[in-house]
C-alpha cells in the first residue's frame, strides 16, 4: 500500500511515517517502479507499536536506541517486555525514562508549592527566590 493508505491504517500521517523512517524507527520501505514508498502489514503493525510506545511516555530517542527490538513487539505472538536489565532490552530505557519523569514531577511539585505560597501570601513574596 502507498504511504497515505499505510498512514491511515496505522492511525497517523504520511509525514509521521517519513519522520519515523528518518529517525531509524521504520526501515526504508520498498519502492515502486515510479519511486513511491510501498508499505505492507508489517510496517503498519510496527508504526502502531511505535505510536503506543510514544503514547506511553517513551521518546523517539528512546525508541531509536532500541529500534532493532521493535520487531519483536509486534511479532505473532508478541515478545513481552521483561524486567531483564540487559543492554539491548527496553528495561534500561524505561528505567531512565521513569527517573526523568520523577525529576520532572519533583520540579513541578516545587513549582506548585511556590505558586501556592505566592497565592497564600497575597503575592508578597513575588520577588523571592525563583528557580
Amino acid at each position: 500500500m502507498r504511504i497515505g493508505d499505510a498512514a491511515a491504517a496505522a492511525g497517523t500521517t504520511p509525514r509521521a511515517l517519513r519522520f519515523y523512517e528518518q529517525r531509524g524507527l521504520l526501515p526504508p520501505p520498498a519502492r515502486s517502479a515510479s519511486g513511491q514508498r510501498e508499505y505492507g502489514p508489517g510496517e503498519v503493525a510496527r508504526v502502531q507499536v511505535i505510536r503506543r510506545l510514544l503514547a506511553a511516555g517513551l521518546t523517539v530517542e528512546d525508541l531509536a536506541s532500541r529500534a532493532r527490538r521493535l520487531d519483536g513487539l509486534f511479532a505473532d505472538p508478541p515478545l513481552r517486555c521483561s524486567g531483564d536489565p540487559g543492554p539491548e532490552t527496553f528495561a534500561p530505557v524505561i528505567t531512565a525514562r521513569l527517573a526523568a519523569l520523577d525529576e520532572e514531577i519533583a520540579r513541578l511539585t516545587a513549582l506548585r508549592a511556590r505558586l501556592a505560597q505566592h497565592v497564600a501570601t497575597g503575592g508578597a513574596d513575588v520577588l523571592g527566590e525563583v528557580g
